[in-house]
């Protein structure tokens, strides 16, 4: 198992250099992200962030994320194109070694919560999602904006994204996922990379828009598309936690089991009628057995990439919502102690 830390670049208020002094960090993951999605980012960008990183004494070996465009979400007539340029940013990105991309195909927008400093009863903050707050959002305003969605959309873009979508269902959003991910993987394992769909988050239908990637039906589907290792999963334990019908002990046991996970997100998160807010990795603080994953993976013999996920802001830290330093620290030395935790009682 690998620690790796997600990092912004460099307006991120964490720095290289704090990351590298976490006990057990060993890689970074970033990515392009001034790029406009569905463009090929510049070689001598890639090769720069790579340098950066590696200067730091870190590692670069995963990508998070390589954007998919809403075209090829659409299924509209320019999809190719931006497919070509995908195919190409995974060559690149296989050229200075990245092993692993995590991406999703979530329609329009990202991860979505109603409140990022939302404040718990420790004095501490967390981002959290009540379902009585997203009835009262208008994602048409041009006004509503968080860190998981693409800030270029103007009010009109998204009045015509939302129309485009008002015809595509379910299945035809599983019609041209199954197109896009014929294209790319054949790519991906010459470049040697591992492809790894992030779930959606949260997994279930946001502001009438189609969600897919919710379920264990879901990832099997995923998965028999095209039956190929660097067709994967990237195992969010936060996104799909946060739904009752998931249950990711065994969801980590089936999945990394057949070495589909080459990339974990390990998150905790405390359930709330409809919803849910992020929560310490410490098992007893949230509604997810954190141990048992652990477990699970280690006995999969696991040996792919981990990161802590969306940290609480503690002891007046400000910066990103849910990637400050000193609790997605303190859930890496957490995670790392599980895993030792393990290995002795296994003697090994």
């Amino acid at each position: 198992m690998k620690m790796t830390f997600r990092w912004y670049g460099e307006d991120d208020p964490v720095t290289l250099e704090k990351l590298r002094q976490i006990p057990g960090a060993t890689g970074v993951v970033s990515a392009i992200y001034d790029v406009p999605v569905g463009q090929a980012w510049p070689r001598e960008r890639i090769a720069a962030l790579k340098k950066t990183i590696e200067d730091a004494g870190l590692e670069f070996e995963v990508v998070e994320s390589v954007p998919v465009h809403e075209d090829i979400k659409l299924g509209r007539g320019k999809r190719d194109e931006y497919i070509a340029n995908y195919q190409e940013n995974i060559r690149r990105l296989g050229e200075v070694g990245v092993k692993c991309i995590c991406y999703n195909f979530m329609p329009v927008f990202d991860w979505t919560r109603t409140d990022l400093a939302h404040v718990l009863p420790d004095g501490s903050n967390a981002l959290i999602y009540d379902p009585e707050q997203v009835k009262k959002m208008n994602p048409l305003s041009g006004e509503l904006s968080l860190p998981g969605w693409d800030a270029s959309y103007k009010k009109e873009d998204l009045q015509e994204l939302f129309d485009a979508y008002s015809h595509v269902d379910e299945e035809k959003l599983w019609e041209n996922f199954a197109y896009f991910i014929k294209a790319i993987v054949p790519v991906a394992e010459k470049a040697g990379i591992r492809m790894a769909i992030h779930p959606d988050d949260p997994p279930w239908p946001i502001f009438g828009l189609p969600r897919i990637i919710t379920c264990e039906a879901a990832l099997d589907r995923v998965l028999s598309i095209v039956d190929s290792p660097s067709n994967g999963l990237t195992l969010c334990v936060g996104s799909l936690g946060c739904a009752d019908k998931n249950d990711i002990v065994k969801l980590a046991k089936k999945y990394a089991g057949m070495d589909r996970v080459p990339f974990v997100h390990a998150r905790n998160v405390l359930k709330t009628p409809g919803g849910f807010q992020e929560a310490a990795h410490y098992a007893a603080k949230g509604s997810l057995d954190m141990p048992g994953l652990i477990k699970a993976l280690y006995d999969c013999g696991f040996t792919g990439y981990i990161r802590p996920d969306h940290g609480r802001m503690i002891w007046g830290e400000t910066g990103k919502p849910g990637y400050g330093l000193y609790d997605r620290a303190l859930g890496s030395q957490y995670l790392l102690g599980l895993w030792d935790a393990v290995a002795a009682m296994e003697g090994k």
